[in-house]
């Protein structure tokens, strides 16, 4: 029972990494997939407000299960996402010093804070 549900658990974090690249590569797609007008703002903006709240609340969950070492690579891990919309920010016309003073920097402190706790 164990095994199936990690094999299933590890379908569905490949999957779910499968999606996101889906909406990175074939937005119009990826909108329609989801069920949305692929040009509904309001439903983007959603989408990024569940995406950060659950940005929030994994690496909380993972903390106080299996303690701060494995909190800390959770907050490594997590630091794809600042990563990313800084990527983002630059490619769709914003401003660098807002990408790397709010997304690149959070990386950052997540990247410092995480290894501090993971390696110690």
């Amino acid at each position: 029972m164990m095994i199936t549900a990690l094999v299933v658990a590890l379908l569905g974090c490949v999957l779910i990494m499968v999606i996101g690249g889906r909406f990175l590569l074939a937005p119009r797609v990826a909108m329609a997939g989801f069920g949305v007008p692929e040009d509904s703002l309001r439903a983007l903006t959603n989408i990024k407000g569940v995406r950060d709240i659950t940005s929030g609340v994994v690496p909380l969950v993972v903390l106080g299960v299996a303690g701060s070492h494995a909190f800390g690579w959770a907050l490594v891990a997590a630091a794809l996402t600042p990563v990313g919309d800084a990527v983002i920010v630059r490619t769709n016309g914003g401003r660098l010093a807002h990408a790397l003073g709010i997304h690149a920097a959070t990386a950052l402190v997540l990247v410092a804070a995480g290894l501090v706790l993971a390696l110690v």
